[in-house]
């Protein structure tokens, strides 16, 4: 699941793919971070081949005509060169269509703005070389910047900062954790596709499996914890089949287990035909490989410096020198072992970084080298290596390695830094299983001098340290709604119903932040033990409950409640929607569904007056809006969608109308006369059909934004705005005043807000004529500047007598002349 997170607004992870207190659309580029085996790269790859499937009827629009770029971090950075300029793209990545297009291929797709640049991995590039990497993302977007390319770069949460990546215009969005409810579709579809390739298992079997290891990841704490990313959820289904319905208790155990089958298990109990090697000798060779690629920063090697790392260590483990040569052995592991990989001709990693990093913890702790360890815990590419070394230690090895951990937390100035030492060290507690009281104490008193947390980040880091910290947070009583706001956070991301009794105790707050939390995290639990223990406890003042099954919808109606506001999301069936709103009547609606074609549903809404329908590109019909007293309507305009119906709404006060699809339009004339229409949003890339011909008819509307394309491109377009009496607040695109009559006169416009968009213009150009179009402003603001432009000057602005708040996000120092406007207030971007 995707969950977005703008930055300085109370949003969270969610079961969809939209924050739930604000409507975000998904931003033309995107920094995506994602625990390891989230699907980070998955979606990568099924971002790549959608886009690629043309004639596929159901491909999002996002994608429509968009030409991939798969860039791999692992791959580009192997050997420290220089990162690839769009010609090299391709043979980068020994892609073998590498030379086969015509000359300029890419530089002609990306001028065009038909790119889908997917920058897959800057946790897997060196600490030190990511500054690197982000003045190589920056050069790309500045010479291809047009925001009709999408730009998507992956990472694991920590590798960077907080908006690493936010003045090159990236949003930023979070893979979730599977809830119970995805991890269960997850086993029943391993099932089902096991089914499809068994030759010797039964569809019982198969059957009496899943329903084993659904009840075990219910009820079993430990594996519902570790079931939470498709590779773990995918590596327990595999396990727990091929060991006959047993499964090891504990990541350590079932990360030995998985490798005893990828290892030898595997190959025996097929017959296959392979040297019989006792594991031991195998793992030791392999933890060399994992260990060196941990040790300098890499998760990819060539073939030659893995054959050389396992000619230096055959000496030592005669049991696979009987192999042969190194080469020999190298592919006996490439083959058989399914632990490696060739992701391309002479290079060689690990299947998945997280057996990388256990192996490597594994040879970390037979040679004693704790004190590497303690060194790096403040680099989140040693992360998973610590915790797993916790776990194989010895129990005085244990012991020394928490003090260290502590030891180093205690003596570093950075808090940052610091905190993050505190925290590794509490998430290493879990994979404790012996330790004396007296560290385990010291450890949970630095950890709690980062409670409650101060932010999203620390809370979403302090739920990772998993049950423990539910000992640690703070009740509702004496926190603020910021407080409150963020220890409820920490809490439901902490998978456990162990959760569930502590996050009740906030069902009540006054706070609508807080409760809206609470409903967001209800897909991660037991559906039915989290509906009895929260939602039923919630007060419903002011919350919209967001429903992602019909389960959830079958709960809501099975306690009696009756919220006023539903967030229907995805996952909800179209029958049982119908069914619920044939029986329960809203103020305010939020709907998504891939799926609909039209608001059939709406006929039994008498009520309705806020509407909100995104996440919806096939629909088409909006006839059951006539009648309805909708008084705000939020719409995501799709291909072929009838906006003519909307003049059906004759009490609509507020529409806001974004762009579903390249081709999508809008007209003025489609939008109703007659009705007290006095906000209207147009934004996205929606342009108008014919003009702006028609929006004179629109007599009451006091406030107009208008994205840059569909911003006045004519005089005729202007004469339509200033033919509006009662506007006093409008947006357009800063292209626009090269349009702009010296008739135009818009003396009733208070609020001035200028767009650049993809324009050039700069503030300038709009400076110059607004005293002249809007002689009575009082606020402007620009915003969207181009970099390269020149430095503008202010002075013309001192003929404004109401003016009191100018706001351009440019630097001070190329703001001039503002000495002339004494009583104004200037905001810069600095």
């Amino acid at each position: 699941m995707i969950s977005t997170k703008p930055s300085g607004h109370y949003c969270d992870s969610s079961p969809s793919p939209s924050p739930r207190t604000k409507r975000w659309p998904v931003p033309p580029r995107v920094l995506l971070r994602g625990e390891a085996g989230s699907g980070k790269t998955t979606l990568v790859q099924w971002l790549t081949v959608s886009a690629a499937q043309q004639d596929r009827p159901d491909r999002p629009a996002y994608l429509r005509d968009r030409i991939p770029f798969v860039l791999p971090l692992r791959t580009l950075t192997r050997h420290g060169e220089r990162l690839p300029t769009p010609k090299d793209f391709l043979a980068a990545v020994d892609c073998p269509l590498t030379g086969s297009q015509p000359a300029g291929w890419e530089h002609r797709v990306l001028t065009a703005g038909r790119g889908l640049v997917l920058v897959d991995g800057i946790d897997e590039v060196p600490e030190p070389e990511r500054e690197r990497t982000r003045r190589w993302l920056r050069d790309l977007i500045g010479t291809y910047d047009d925001n009709n390319n999408r730009w998507l770069v992956t990472s694991r949460p920590s590798a960077v900062g907080q908006d690493w990546l936010a003045e090159e215009g990236f949003g930023e969005l979070t893979l979730s954790s599977m809830g119970p409810a995805d991890t269960a579709t997850f086993v029943k579809r391993w099932h089902a596709a096991a089914l499809g390739e068994s030759e010797s298992e039964s569809a019982a079997e198969l059957k009496a499996y899943e329903a084993q290891l659904l009840t075990a990841v219910r009820t079993k704490a430990d594996l519902g914890r570790l079931a939470t990313n498709p590779l773990m959820c995918g590596l327990i289904c595999a396990l727990h089949r091929d060991r006959r319905g047993y499964l090891p208790h504990g990541r350590k155990d079932l990360y030995e287990a998985a490798l005893s089958m990828l290892i030898s298990r595997r190959d025996r109990e097929r017959d296959m035909k392979v040297p019989d090697l006792r594991e031991e000798p195998q793992l030791e060779l392999l933890q060399r490989l994992a260990y060196w690629l941990i040790k300098n920063g890499r998760t990819e090697m060539d073939r030659s410096q893995a054959e050389d790392i396992i000619g230096r260590a055959l000496p030592a483990v005669p049991e696979a020198a009987a192999l042969g040569a190194a080469p020999a052995v190298f592919d006996h592991f490439l083959q058989r072992s399914g632990l490696l990989r060739e992701p391309a001709p002479g290079t060689v990693d690990f299947i998945h970084r997280t057996f990388q990093d256990f192996l490597g913890a594994r040879a970390a702790v037979e040679e004693g080298d704790f004190g590497l360890l303690t060194a790096h815990a403040a680099n989140d590419q040693w992360e998973d290596v610590i915790r797993m070394a916790v776990a194989l230690a010895r129990p005085r090895e244990r012991v020394g390695l928490f003090e260290e951990l502590v030891s180093l937390g205690d003596r570093t100035a950075d808090r940052r830094t610091r905190d993050r030492v505190y925290l590794l060290a509490a998430a290493c507690l879990e994979h404790a299983t012996t330790l004396e009281p007296s560290v385990r104490e010291a450890v949970e008193q630095r950890t709690a001098t980062l409670i409650p947390p101060r932010d999203f980040q620390e809370a979403r880091a302090l739920a990772e340290v998993g049950p423990l910290i539910l000992d640690l947070l703070p009740g509702p009583e004496d926190l603020d709604i910021e407080a409150a706001f963020h220890v409820v956070i920490a809490a439901s991301h902490v998978t456990s119903d162990a959760a569930l009794p502590f996050l009740a105790r906030f069902a009540q707050h006054p706070g609508l932040p807080i409760r809206s939390q609470l409903m967001w995290a209800w897909a991660r639990y037991d559906q039915t033990r989290y509906a009895d223990e929260v939602i039923a406890r919630l007060e419903p003042a002011g919350l919209d409950y967001t429903v992602t099954s019909d389960e959830q919808l079958e709960h809501l109606e099975r306690l009696g409640a009756r919220p006023h506001s539903l967030d229907v999301r995805p996952g909800v069936s179209a029958a049982s929607l119908d069914s619920y709103l044939s029986r329960h009547a809203l103020a305010k609606l939020t709907f998504s569904d891939p799926m609909a074609t039209d608001l059939h549903f709406l006929r039994t809404q008498p009520e309705i007056e806020v509407l909100d329908v995104e996440g919806s590109p096939r629909l088409v019909d909006l006839s059951a809006l006539g009648g309805l007293p909708v008084r705000t309507l939020r719409l995501r305009v799709g291909f072929g969608m009838n906006l003519d119906q909307l003049s059906q709404l004759t009490e609509l006060e507020s529409l806001t109308l974004s762009s579903g699809s390249p081709d999508s339009k809008w007209s003025p004339d489609a939008l109703p006369a007659h009705a007290p229409l006095s906000h209207l949003h147009i934004e996205a890339q929606l342009r108008p059909k014919g003009g702006l011909t028609g929006l004179r008819r629109l007599s009451r509307l006091a406030h107009l934004h208008l994205c840059p394309a569909s911003s006045p491109s004519s005089a005729a377009d202007w004469h339509e705005i200033c033919g509006l009496p009662d506007l006093t607040l409008l947006t357009v695109g800063s292209a626009s005043f090269g349009s702009l009559p010296s008739t135009a006169i818009l003396s009733e416009v208070f609020d001035l807000f200028v767009n650049a968009g993809t324009s050039k213009r700069g503030a300038q150009d709009a400076i110059d004529r607004l005293p002249r179009a809007f002689p009575r402003l009082r606020q402007f603001q620009f915003s969207g500047a181009d970099p390269t432009a020149g430095d503008i000057d202010v002075p013309p602005l001192a003929t404004l007598p109401d003016l009191q708040v100018i706001s351009i996000d440019m630097p001070r120092d190329r703001v001039h002349g503002t000495a002339s406007l004494p009583a104004v207030t200037l905001h810069t971007a600095d």
